[in-house]
C-alpha cells in the first residue's frame, strides 16, 4: 500500500506542477517571426503583424504592456483577427494600449464572437464536442462597437463581411476580402465589385490579396481561395491551447483539422513545401495570446503574436 501511496503521491506533484505550469505560460507572451513568400517578383517586403485573441480584462497589465511594446517591432500593416475582449470594461485599456500602433500603422480588423459575448464558466470538456457552440446561459453583450468605433476612427478598416484596401507608407496598395465570425454564423463572403480585375485582388494596382477572418472554418478559407487571395490570416483556434508534445492541438474548435490549429500552411495543400501544393493558398493561423477568464490555462502552447515578413516569392529560400 505504501508503494500505491507514494505513487499516487507522486502522480498528484506531477499534476499539480502542469497546472501550476499551465497557468504561468499564460503570461509568457511571446512574438513568433515567420516569412512568407507571397508578393509578386520584384516587389520589397512587407511587414504584418498579425493580433489575435487576446481575450482582455482590465487587471492584466503584463499583457496590456506587451500589446503596447509590440509597436516597436515597427510593422508595415497590423491584421487583428478578433476576441479582443473578455471583460464589459476592457475597450479602454486595449484602445490605450494600442494606441502606439493606431496613431502610426495603418491596419485591417474583423470581431470574433468574444468581442460580441463575454465569456461564462463552462465545463472545457464541451470543447470535444462536435460542435461546442451551445450557450447554456444567457449571453453578456460586450461593448464591440466601442471597439470597432475607436479601431476605425485611427483609419484601421473593418473587414467584417466587407471588401477594402490599405495603401501602406510606401503607396503601395493591399486589397482585403473579410468576413465576421463563423463561428456564430455571421460569415458572408462579400460580392466581387463588377469593376474588379477578373481574378484575385479588387483593386487593378492592388500588389497582393489577402483574406481575413476570425474563425478559420474550411467554409470561409476555400471561399477565399476561390476569391484569389493569396493568403489568409485568422485565429480563433488559440493553437489547441493544451497541446500534448509529440501529438499537438487536441481541438480547433472549428472544423479546421488539428495539423493547421497554428502556424503557416497552405489551404488546401501543403503549401509551405515548395515542391508541391503550389496552387494553393497560405494560410496563418495564429495561436493568440490571451484565454478565457475562466480557464486562464495554456500548456505548450506560448501566448503569442506574429511578425510576417511578406517577401517575393522568386527570392524565398
Amino acid at each position: 500500500m505504501r508503494g500505491v501511496g507514494s505513487v499516487l503521491g507522486g502522480t498528484l506533484a506531477f499534476t499539480a506542477a502542469g497546472v501550476a505550469y499551465a497557468y504561468v505560460e499564460t503570461k509568457l507572451f511571446t512574438v513568433r517571426h515567420v516569412t512568407v513568400p507571397v508578393l509578386p517578383a520584384g516587389q520589397a517586403d512587407v511587414r504584418v503583424l498579425h493580433v489575435s485573441d487576446l481575450h482582455l480584462v482590465p487587471r492584466q497589465r503584463r499583457k496590456l504592456a506587451w500589446v503596447r511594446s509590440l509597436a516597436d517591432l515597427r510593422p508595415d500593416l497590423v491584421v487583428d483577427t478578433g476576441d479582443n475582449l473578455a471583460d464589459v470594461d476592457a475597450v479602454g485599456p486595449l484602445l490605450d494600449a494600442m494606441e502606439p500602433l493606431l496613431t502610426t500603422t495603418p491596419g485591417v480588423f474583423v470581431m470574433g464572437s468574444n468581442d460580441y459575448w463575454g465569456p461564462r464558466p463552462k465545463n472545457p470538456a464541451r470543447y470535444l464536442l462536435p460542435d461546442a457552440r451551445v450557450f447554456h446561459h444567457e449571453p453578456i453583450p460586450l461593448p464591440w462597437e466601442r471597439l470597432a468605433a475607436g479601431f476605425t476612427a485611427a483609419g484601421w478598416k473593418d473587414l467584417d463581411n466587407r471588401r477594402d484596401d490599405v495603401v501602406l507608407a510606401d503607396g503601395r496598395r493591399l486589397s482585403f476580402v473579410g468576413t465576421d465570425d463563423a463561428h456564430l454564423d455571421l460569415d458572408k463572403v462579400p460580392a466581387r465589385p463588377a469593376d474588379a480585375p477578373a481574378t484575385g485582388a479588387t483593386y487593378d494596382d492592388a500588389v497582393l490579396h489577402l483574406g481575413v477572418t476570425h474563425a478559420p472554418y474550411t467554409r470561409v478559407l476555400q471561399s477565399f481561395q476561390d476569391d484569389g487571395a493569396a493568403i489568409v490570416l485568422a485565429g480563433h483556434t488559440h493553437g489547441g491551447q493544451l497541446r500534448v508534445p509529440g501529438f499537438g492541438a487536441l481541438v480547433t474548435n472549428c472544423d479546421l483539422d488539428r495539423r493547421r490549429a497554428s502556424g503557416l500552411h497552405g489551404w488546401p495543400g501543403a503549401r509551405p513545401d515548395r515542391r508541391n501544393g503550389s496552387d494553393s493558398t497560405w494560410l496563418h493561423v495564429s495561436a493568440g495570446a490571451g484565454t478565457s477568464p475562466y480557464a486562464p490555462v495554456r500548456f505548450a502552447c506560448r501566448p503569442e503574436a506574429t511578425l510576417l515578413t511578406l517577401t517575393a516569392a522568386a527570392t524565398a529560400h
